[in-house]
């Protein structure tokens, strides 16, 4: 309630989400309230990959209460992934930002960590663009406006079909570009049924940060 009486939030496409069972959302990043409004305004609970600096002080007591999966963007993190494998095992939700961080929001990077996981589970990901989370211009850290409208839409189930070990690497990389692709086309059909378009690349953007958009090659990437 609270949320809403700063901004207009609406969801897209929820019938998209399966209402059972574990599934992967896959979102673009372009603004610090998207992991926020994401978990707070999803149809269900979701456990989203949340960079390990966020989790320090009463912030970091506060994701782990509501179930947030501290992540280091620097290197494979094996907690992680075993972390978001037991919340799909126990048929949750566990959301990821496939471009590593902040930016344009156009999946112009996608890191192989979401194709991992659904080669392992089985779990169908669901694409989720976001409008409105940052304004045209808007630094790392910018807010939406006041009254500002922000739209969530979410596209069809992506369904991989499950691989048992070892999965190789040429398995991974084939996976993640189809859902690349995947990706991309949703971001066109969310442009054409909201008629929005997303607010542009960053100009603080940190080192950490800029590292953190370099996609993943399969060879540095996960393995069992």
């Amino acid at each position: 309630m609270v949320l809403r009486r700063r901004w207009d939030v609406a969801n897209h496409g929820v019938e998209h989400l399966p209402e059972a069972g574990p599934v992967i959302v896959a979102s673009n990043h372009v603004g610090l309230m998207d992991g926020p409004l994401l978990a707070i305004f999803c149809p269900r609970p979701v456990h989203a990959l949340t960079k390990r600096e966020m989790f320090e002080g009463r912030t970091g007591h506060g994701l782990r209460a509501v179930g947030q999966i501290p992540l280091d963007r620097t290197e494979v993190d094996p907690g992680a992934v075993k972390t978001c494998l037991r919340v799909l095992a126990d048929g949750g939700v566990v959301g990821i930002y496939p471009e590593g961080t902040r930016g344009a929001g156009e999946f112009h990077h996608v890191h192989a960590g979401v194709a991992y996981l659904a080669l392992v589970t089985g779990a169908p990901v669901v694409p989720v663009v976001n409008f409105g989370t940052r304004p045209p211009g808007g630094g790392m850290n910018a807010l939406p406006p006041k009254s500002g409208r922000i739209d969530f839409v979410y596209g069809a189930p992506v369904r991989v079909e499950p691989q048992p070990w070892p999965r190789t690497r040429e398995q991974v990389r084939a996976t993640a570009v189809l859902l690349h692709r995947e990706l991309v086309a949703h971001l066109d059909r969310a442009r054409a049924l909201t008629g929005r378009d997303l607010p542009g690349p960053i100009t603080d953007l940190s080192p950490d940060d800029v590292v953190a958009t370099r996609p993943v090659s399969t060879k540095e990437n996960l393995h069992d």
